[in-house]
């Protein structure tokens, strides 16, 4: 159970808490009363505020607005929640907010939140220094002598008597050396303005009943339980480099890019993004990957991290985003994965086997790739398009003959699957891209947000930006071709993006101990890759890493039974199975995984169901599936089985041994603390 052991426990805390808050606001009260310029209404809000100091918050009261003459900031509040920028009101008439506008009674005053919001971005420049994101930091109007819990775009809104407990069920973001730290940037940012800061002092224990005219006991007591109930958020969702808070504030003047080698904390930044425009309230924010567990978990931690303006970013995969997308507009895609398949290994038996393609590669899945991520990935509706298209990704060169082959299994696939009335993912996204080309999304998105685009083919990319089109702050693609899972590739330019001026590269690693990256780029250091607006000669690449606490395992076994022995016992030992992921290259192999710890008694919890939140489970899943997530321990079972032998002079194979290189890559850099790294090596 977090923070506390048992709920009796939890609640007895929870009232000493309380009364502690009471006595503190008893006594501020009093020290309140030296302001001569203080009205009632302020000491009390001062007071009740004051209280929080019992519990770890700091309060700055009465401070110089920096760079304005003699405007002053009432409060600034910093504790475990983050840091609230705070205006007092006394107004005579009920505050209330009506059609995206605040009110006082009738008379309209939108000119004191655009206060406010000013007032909170000096704030967050001044603390942009410390790495803190913006929201961590929050715009808040108390009204003294009203009860009110509401927000205006940003900005929260409450009643006075409502004030401490909501604070106090907000969720936790700083630490009490943050908040120190957090303070100190604040006390000398904002200056002290006429009169002394209400400070901690020692107060004499008062009676109870006695504070019952500042707050309501019991409802502080309820709102500290809550809070109390609620797990730690992650450290990172708070504060992130100097440098990626710039990213994630900056005003970009058209389509732009993030990108960067993994570890990078390009995910981190892509919803500090979202909550930056999504604070702003200037629209719907589409957040869209490919994987389809993904948005599961990001949606969770924006939730934990944005708070009260969380939904209004929309968090899903591209595919099913079309067909929701082509089911509202009354079209049906008779989406059937299984069935399309067949109807291409048909195809192939019938074309494709006694053709050229097999000088090329024998395999069938080299060819369905090519179909999906080439042809019908890219759109191509004519074999005069594809007889000279570039093929980025796919290095294996093809003659005339090799292209016309394919064109002739890729027109017998499409006759077999048309004839079955059956729909792959690719025309799912052709066809939402003509229906946005004709129809546009109503209302429209004013931002979205690309998270591992290196991972979807060039008519995913073009439908994303038909959305978004090229207006400021409304395509932002992040991504790593050094990444990518899938075979093909493209060139922005392909999509009519142009990134000039607008592209950052992210290049400090906060994720993989320094052993795990290192561990990971030789596997790859060798393999150029495409990235998007151009290939990599190589693979090496320059990351600086600030963690150093990690290490990995290789665990050599002479026989299959006594690897997955060695398996189950490492895994019983980590500190933190809620920490733990085992990660395979495929579905069979994750299936065998499943069952080898099912008969250990060691629970199990597949990725395709997990959504970010602790559970006391080890994690099961594909190296594709976990992109995107990071893990403390990650162990890769049989980890080098799946690579495929080099064949001196077989192109196709050199491409399918790059492929499945990039794909371990991708699931030893989820590993923060520990990689373990499985073998079976037979004696001879």
């Amino acid at each position: 159970m977090a923070a506390g052991g048992s709920a009796g426990e939890q609640g007895r805390r929870a009232r000493a808490q309380a009364l502690e808050l009471a006595r503190r606001s008893r006594e501020a009260y009093a020290l309140a009363s030296r302001y001569e310029a203080a009205a009632e209404a302020e000491r009390q809000v001062a007071a009740s505020l004051m209280g929080l100091t019992a519990v770890g918050w700091k309060l700055l009261v009465d401070r110089r607005w920096p760079g304005t003459r003699s405007a002053n900031v009432d409060m600034l509040l910093i504790g475990p929640a983050g840091v609230f920028v705070i205006d007092v009101k006394r107004w005579r008439n009920a505050p209330a907010v009506k059609d995206g506008h605040l009110l006082a009674g009738t008379e309209p005053r939108d000119g004191e939140i655009a206060k406010l919001l000013a007032m909170t971005r000096t704030a967050e420049e001044k603390v942009a220094s410390l790495g803190m994101s913006p929201v961590a930091l929050r715009p808040l109007m108390v009204f003294a002598g009203h009860r009110l819990d509401t927000t205006l775009g940003h900005v929260r809104l409450l009643g006075h008597p409502d004030a401490v407990h909501a604070l106090l069920a907000e969720p936790k973001r700083l630490t009490p050396q943050m908040v120190r730290a957090v303070t100190g940037v604040l006390e000398d940012a904002f200056p002290v303005y006429e009169t002394a800061d209400l400070g901690e002092r020692p107060v004499e224990p008062a009676p109870a009943a006695e504070a019952g005219t500042l707050f309501d006991t019991e409802e502080v007591e309820k709102a500290a339980l809550a809070s109390a109930l609620h797990a730690p958020i992650e450290n990172w969702m708070t504060f992130l480099h100097p440098d990626q808070v710039a990213v994630t504030r900056r005003d970009w003047s058209g389509p732009a890019r993030v990108s960067g080698p993994a570890g990078t904390g390009k995910t981190v930044v892509g919803l500090h993004r979202a909550a930056h425009l999504a604070a702003r309230g200037h629209g719907r924010v589409l957040y869209v990957t490919f994987a389809n567990n993904l948005p599961r978990v990001q949606a969770q931690l924006f939730r934990r991290m944005a708070g009260a303006f969380a939904d209004r970013v929309e968090f899903t995969s591209l595919h099913a985003w079309a067909n929701t997308f082509l089911t509202q507009r009354g079209i049906t895609p008779r989406l059937n994965g299984d069935r399309a398949d067949d109807a291409f290994y048909r195809a192939w038996i019938q074309i494709g086997r006694d053709s050229p393609l097999t000088d090329i590669d024998p395999s069938p899945v080299y060819w369905r790739d090519e179909i999906h991520h080439v042809i019908k990935g890219r759109g191509l509706t004519s074999l005069e398009e594809y007889r000279t298209i570039a093929r980025p990704g796919r290095r294996t060169a093809l003659q005339a003959a090799h292209r016309e082959a394919a064109w002739l299994l890729y027109e017998e696939y499409e006759m077999l699957r048309a004839g079955r009335g059956v729909s792959d993912f690719n025309d799912v996204l052709t066809a939402a891209l003509e229906e946005v080309r004709q129809r546009p999304a109503d209302p429209p998105y004013a931002s979205v947000i690309v998270d591992e685009v290196q991972d979807l083919t060039l008519v995913g990319v073009k439908l994303l930006h038909a959305l978004a089109g090229d207006e400021p702050n409304g395509l932002l693609l992040i991504g790593d071709g050094q990444q990518a899972v899938y075979p093909g590739g493209f060139r922005l330019a392909e999509a009519g993006i142009g990134i000039k001026g607008r592209a950052t590269v992210l290049r400090t690693n906060y994720r993989n101990a320094d052993e795990i990256l290192a561990a990971a780029m030789d596997l790859v250091s060798d393999d150029p890759f495409d990235d998007l607006d151009g290939p990599s000669p190589n693979g090496r690449r320059t990351v600086e890493t600030v963690y150093n606490d990690g290490r990995v395992v290789r665990a050599q076994a002479p026989t299959g039974t006594e690897h997955d022995k060695q398996l189950v016992e490492a895994v019983r030992n980590v500190p933190d199975l809620a920490g733990a992921a085992v990660l395979c290259p495929s579905r069979r192999d994750l299936e065998a995984c499943a069952r080898l710890f099912r008969n250990a008694g060691v629970p199990v919890l597949s990725l395709e169901h997990y959504d970010g939140r602790p559970v006391e489970a080890v994690k099961l899943g594909t190296y594709r599936r976990a992109k995107g997530l990071e893990f403390k321990y990650v162990f890769l079972p049989r980890h080098d089985a799946a690579l495929p032998v080099a064949e001196p002079g077989n192109a196709a194979a050199g491409e399918r041994a790059e492929l499945a290189r990039r794909q371990l890559f991708v699931g030893m850099t989820r590993a923060r603390d520990l990689l373990w790294l499985g073998s079976v090596v037979t004696q001879r």
